[in-house]
């Protein structure tokens, strides 16, 4: 295959997955605690001869975690809470814990305060957190201190947010990180209220529509490189 094919192959692939991270971003423009993320690329060298002679092309190393606070929405929940500023909640998954800003949680039938699926909230200690029976009212500090009827009975762990290359998204809201983050000493959280996506859905489809026009010119110039080899061959072989 031609070396400029070669190129413009990974360059497509490039951007296709670019386009899918970008309509993800679009489809949790409304989702609580989500956060944007972006593609990045590279330029990878491939040796020819060994006169040195290199080929440039398109690598994807990744993609990268925008970690740009969301705007706050009030709710009155007294489960609901945000993180004003850095951190990030904990929960335990049966994949093992898992990072948040999805800051809606309720308790189950066992007392534990969890998220909608079901995985438990971890206090500071990443312990699950649980509410005593019969309690009616729950407090719970800026602090992250948990009470129920005025006594203490935990804190909410706030975890300090990790080196967005070190994240890894793993499912709707829910990240991985590499090494095991430290709880914050002075956390600021808000009762009552849930974080929004930080997605902007106007810049996103935008780049949208920049990244189809970019794979369109590719695709094109594709179709250029195969006609121009067929009418090689067809020339040769008369």
């Amino acid at each position: 295959m031609d070396n400029a094919i070669y190129a413009s192959l990974t360059r497509q692939s490039g951007l296709m997955r670019e386009m899918r991270a970008v309509a993800n971003n679009i489809a949790n423009a409304n989702t609580t605690g989500f956060k944007r993320e972006g593609v990045v690329f590279s330029e990878y060298m491939v040796p020819l001869r060994n006169d040195g002679e290199t080929l440039a092309m398109a690598n994807i190393r990744g993609r990268m975690v925008d970690l740009a606070a969301g705007g706050v929405t009030k709710t009155g929940g007294q489960y609901d809470l945000a993180i004003d500023g850095d951190g990030f909640f904990m929960v335990q998954t049966p994949q093992g814990n898992r990072l948040t800003r999805a800051g809606a949680f309720m308790p189950n039938a066992e007392g534990e305060i969890v998220n909608p699926d079901g995985f438990a909230l971890l206090d500071d200690g990443q312990a699950p957190i649980a509410i005593p029976p019969g309690a009616r009212s729950i407090g719970i500090g800026t602090d992250g201190t948990l009470s129920a009827d005025g006594e203490p009975v935990g804190r909410v762990g706030v975890f300090a947010s990790p080196d967005p290359s070190d994240l890894r998204h793993v499912a709707g809201t829910l990240f991985e990180a590499g090494p095991a983050p430290e709880p914050l000493a002075e956390p600021v959280l808000r009762q009552g209220f849930l974080e929004d996506s930080n997605v902007d859905p106007v810049t996103e489809i935008a780049r949208m529509i920049e990244i189809q026009r970019a794979y369109e010119l590719g695709q094109s110039f594709l179709d250029q490189e195969d006609q121009r080899i067929r009418q090689a061959i067809t020339s040769l072989t008369r």
